[in-house]
């Protein structure tokens, strides 16, 4: 990279990087917690579960809504040294830096399956859902306004509004890999 140019990753893919793992372990640790009676019944704990998905899916999808729309409306346009990431690359490192998060996560869902079957797998799969929804309502602001979100890879560490975050990059809506909301580019 040239003098003053910066890596930049995709807002909607470094919030969607989480859903799919999250989703998956989720309903695994729920299959498997399905199998225990645990303490209080199956019955009771996949209700138990189904509130927790519902509950815990609307909360993710709907936290920090205002500090993305505060960094979305400040968003600088890229500059044309700026470094664009594959969506590959931005997934890898997102999933690689959270592995062992997800493995204790699950981890935990499984074993609170003795108590209440079910319940923290779908929880889990309640927060990749809501990743995805939040994933869904950036793509649709992405295309109202017909930008991309970028943000500097070195301030993913904390999530993409975190307290590193200082603002966002905007590009046309034709740039990178990965259509607005962090899904694949159809072609």
């Amino acid at each position: 990279m040239g003098r003053g140019a910066q890596s930049l990753a995709r807002v909607a893919v470094v919030v969607r990087a989480g859903a799919a793992p999250l989703w998956w372990s989720g309903l695994l640790a729920t299959g498997v917690g399905a199998l225990l009676p645990g303490l209080t019944g199956r019955r009771i704990g996949l209700l138990a579960g189904a509130a927790l998905f519902l509950v815990t899916a609307a909360v993710v999808a709907l936290a920090r809504r205002g500090r993305y729309a505060a960094l979305a409306d400040g968003a600088t346009r890229a500059a044309r040294t700026d470094f664009l990431q594959d969506r590959r690359v931005t997934l890898r490192a997102r999933r690689r830096a959270r592995r062992w998060w997800l493995l204790c996560a699950f981890l935990a869902a499984v074993g609170s399956s003795f108590v209440l079957p079910g319940a923290g797998g779908a929880l889990l799969a309640g927060a990749g859902a809501g990743l995805w929804a939040k994933a869904g309502w950036l793509g649709r602001r992405e295309l109202a306004a017909q930008t991309l979100l970028w943000i500097r890879t070195d301030w993913t560490t904390k999530g993409p509004v975190g307290k590193p975050v200082k603002g966002y990059r905007s590009t046309g809506i034709a740039a990178g890999d990965a259509a607005p909301g962090g899904a694949r580019r159809r072609r």
